[in-house]
Parts: C-alpha cells; sequence; structure tokens
C-alpha cells in the first residue's frame, strides 16, 4: 500500500508530462508574417543562379552584399567563407557548385 502512494501520483505525473506539447500543439494558433520585399538584387554575370540556388535558401541577397570587400577579401576570403558554411552551418551546397560560387562572389563583391 504504502508503494501505491508513490507509484500512482508518479505514473500520474509522467503522463501530464508526456500529453504537454501534445495539449500546448492542440490549442497553439498558426503564426504567419509577410517577408519584407527584397530590396537588393544579385548581380548579373556567371553563375548568378547557382548562387541564388545555393545561398538564398538562408540569405539575401542585401545579406551577401554587406559582407566586407577590397583586394583583402578576395578568392581566398569567399573560399572561406563558402568553405563555413557548409562546415560549421551545414549548408547542403554540392562539392561542384562550390567553385562557381567562390568564383562569382570573387567576381561580383
Amino acid at each position: 500500500m504504502m508503494m501505491m502512494r508513490f507509484i500512482l501520483p508518479a505514473l500520474i505525473g509522467v503522463a501530464v508530462l508526456a500529453a504537454g506539447p501534445a495539449l500546448v500543439a492542440a490549442t497553439a494558433a498558426p503564426v504567419s508574417y509577410t517577408l519584407p520585399d527584397e530590396t537588393a538584387t544579385f548581380k548579373p554575370g556567371t553563375n548568378v543562379d547557382v548562387v541564388k540556388n545555393n545561398c538564398t535558401a538562408c540569405h539575401s541577397s542585401d545579406y551577401v552584399q554587406t559582407q566586407p570587400r577590397g583586394p583583402k577579401f578576395a578568392k581566398d576570403f569567399w573560399q572561406a567563407e563558402v568553405t563555413k558554411m557548409i562546415k560549421v552551418y551545414g549548408a547542403p551546397i554540392d562539392d561542384a557548385d562550390v567553385g562557381k560560387i567562390v568564383d562569382y562572389l570573387t567576381a561580383n563583391y
């Protein structure tokens, strides 16, 4: 009898905790929002479509244009950035597209 005092409340607690997320999901209102209009576009150039297809999954063209510029931010900089996106952030970029993206960014930014 003594054991039932502890088991029953524990079982009830587990049931409430397990049902909690389902109860919240069932009562949560859907959220919708409108994204702002793009204020910039990628410059025309070779492989611009490859850049759009890969980079805009996470970034706007505005974001790319805010990256540092100048001679020291050339091909090595963009290669490191694309590699970071793949290895650190898990960007699903095909190996065949990496060089195309780096070349486009080097030539245009």
